[in-house]
């Protein structure tokens, strides 16, 4: 299936290692050019070189979420390099440390609602105004299972990217008749840096080896197993391509059936 990614201009955030990276490689392999953004920019730069040895086209951008008022100068240098207005969004930040709701200080509540929620809000601002001229786009967001059953010790992250729930669905009623769409991807349990190290810290919480984590958590997992990041990546391409046209508003779950809600 041809997805029409060939030509499409895609800007990646945590384009440097896990689910980022995997979706960078796998919208260039379709065919996209890529802008892959993140903090380590000698992540990014193995990021391109392995796109850029199977043919494709992809630029590192060191870019710090956290500044905000970086946005308007990182967003010029993003669309020179990819010689236009960025068509697909991948918003994808790190996720809070592990914590429990109660006796958390304001300050850390704040700190993290800066992390996690206003860099998307504000960089999707940013690219919204080209995409709604073109009358084309596509705006994906990573969250978690958690804004669908709560993580135990992820509170910070069940409770903050809850609020982009809230947002992603009223964005993507605002700009459908614009020809944009507006998804977020649920991924359960991916196998990425982040997922060995809460492995390992709860690990080390119960006092047990990270092995019997790892098996207790396979064992809750219908397909029996934790995901590939490019089983991931797959299914953002086709969120990002011509093919999802009538998906918006969706919240999409990549967790091999793990989430065991309907």
């Amino acid at each position: 299936m041809d997805l029409g990614l060939n030509s499409k201009r895609a800007l990646v955030f945590g384009a440097g290692s896990g689910l980022g990276k995997a979706v960078a490689l796998a919208l260039a392999e379709e065919g996209a050019t890529v802008v892959a953004a993140g903090r380590s920019l000698e992540k990014l730069n193995q990021t391109v070189a392995e796109i850029k040895d199977f043919g494709g086209t992809a630029f590192a951008l060191e870019w710090d979420l956290l500044n905000l008022s970086e946005i308007p100068g990182k967003m010029s240098q993003a669309t020179s390099a990819l010689q236009g207005n960025v068509e697909i969004l991948f918003n994808n930040g790190g996720g809070p440390p592990p914590s429990s709701v109660q006796g958390q200080p304001p300050h850390a509540w704040e700190n993290q609602f800066n992390n996690l929620v206003m860099p998307v809000i504000a960089i999707t601002d940013a690219v919204l105004p080209a995409m709604k001229e073109a009358h084309w786009g596509r705006i994906i967001t990573n969250a978690s299972s958690g804004v669908v059953v709560p993580i135990p010790n992820l509170a910070m992250s069940n409770t903050l990217r809850s609020a982009l729930v809230g947002w992603n669905k009223s964005l993507a009623k605002e700009v459908a008749s614009n020809g944009i769409t507006v998804n977020m991807v649920l991924p359960g349990r991916i196998a990425t840096e982040r997922t060995r190290f809460l492995d390992a810290t709860k690990a080390t919480k119960q006092n047990v080896p990270v092995e019997e984590i790892e098996r207790l958590s396979r064992a809750s997992i219908p397909v029996g197993r934790y995901g590939k990041t490019s089983e991931y990546g797959d299914v953002v391409a086709f969120l990002g391509s011509e093919k999802s046209s009538y998906v918006t508003g969706s919240m999409i779950r990549i967790d091999g059936g793990a989430i065991p809600s309907i």
